[in-house]
């Protein structure tokens, strides 16, 4: 089988060098045109896709490795989840006067919810600086580390939702056939955890700084955001829980589960982030994907 035709040397010596002779080129000998970087950003994004059984086996070892020698493993997450539900829920129902059977399902999606939010924003800070050795090392897409991140953090939440199933259990949740509208609304939440996370790895491995003043507005967004309170308490205030994106991807998980459909504004803000971000985020990888290794 013949080989592909290359690019011929730059310079002469290079020509003899690698024994590669201009002339015996053919006459109407076109060099195969360079990839511009928008199309090797994507098929970054899409290599690493396709990949999937490598990040998950990687997402999979950093679980086992963080809990590693340790009897329940991943389950300590649950258990300590649990107690501070458990803990929490009578206390604050009793503060807001709200019945138990009432506020505490609604308090464990929110603490849940905000656990996967706020670990998958924090270590997304992190996801490229983390991977620099197999970077610098091996040749595989950037997004496979993102993607990395995005199912450890998925994996983690899958453990401890069994907080919830138990909370259900206990005071006869059942969601029915609306409790099946988490699953696009889990999706939404997952491709805009995805851009935040390529979006803040970058930005992240340029300045470093970012990723501790992102830690001190999650403590901000914690209060802000509806966990422990419910949006109608704020009354004629309510755009001040409105104007939170946190509040729309918690409400698209949190209110299937609990038997309610999503606001018809919780679906258009998820899709508008979605779209906004990922053209933001798309040009920026595009832009500085072959820099990140100097940055690192």
């Amino acid at each position: 089988m013949s080989q592909p035709a290359a690019y011929p040397p730059a310079s002469l010596g290079q020509t003899e060098a690698a024994g590669f002779d201009i002339a015996k080129l053919p006459a109407d000998f076109v060099p195969p045109p360079i990839p511009s970087e928008t199309r090797l950003a994507a098929d970054d994004l899409i290599g690493g896709l396709k990949r999937w059984e490598l990040w998950r086996v990687l997402a999979w070892q950093d679980i086992r490795q963080r809990y590693r020698r340790s009897m329940l493993g991943p389950l300590w997450i649950t258990l300590s989840m649990g107690v501070m539900i458990g803990a929490m829920g009578p206390l604050y129902s009793a503060l807001f006067h709200v019945p138990l059977a009432d506020y505490l399902p609604y308090l464990s999606l929110g603490l849940l919810i905000w656990g996967l939010v706020s670990t998958l924003v924090t270590d997304g800070c992190i996801c490229l600086t983390s991977a620099e050795a197999l970077i610098k090392q091996v040749r595989v897409p950037l997004s496979i580390h993102v993607f990395r991140t995005l199912t450890r953090n998925i994996m983690i939440f899958g453990h401890n939702i069994v907080v919830y199933i138990v909370v259900a259990l206990i005071f006869r949740i059942w969601p029915g056939a609306t409790g099946l509208l988490v699953i696009p609304g889990f999706i939404l939440l997952a491709l805009n955890a995805t851009w935040i996370m390529l979006l803040l790895g970058m930005l992240c491995a340029r300045f470093r700084d970012i990723g501790m003043l992102i830690g001190s507005l999650l403590q901000v967004v914690f209060f802000l955001s509806p966990i422990f309170w419910r949006p109608e308490a704020l009354g004629n205030r309510v755009i001040l829980a409105e104007i939170n994106p946190v509040f729309h991807f918690m409400q698209l998980i949190r209110s299937p589960l609990l038997g309610q459909a999503p606001s018809t504004s919780n679906w258009l803000v998820a899709i508008g982030l979605l779209i906004v971000g990922w053209g933001f985020t798309f040009a920026f990888f595009a832009r500085f994907r072959r820099r990140l290794a100097y940055w690192l």
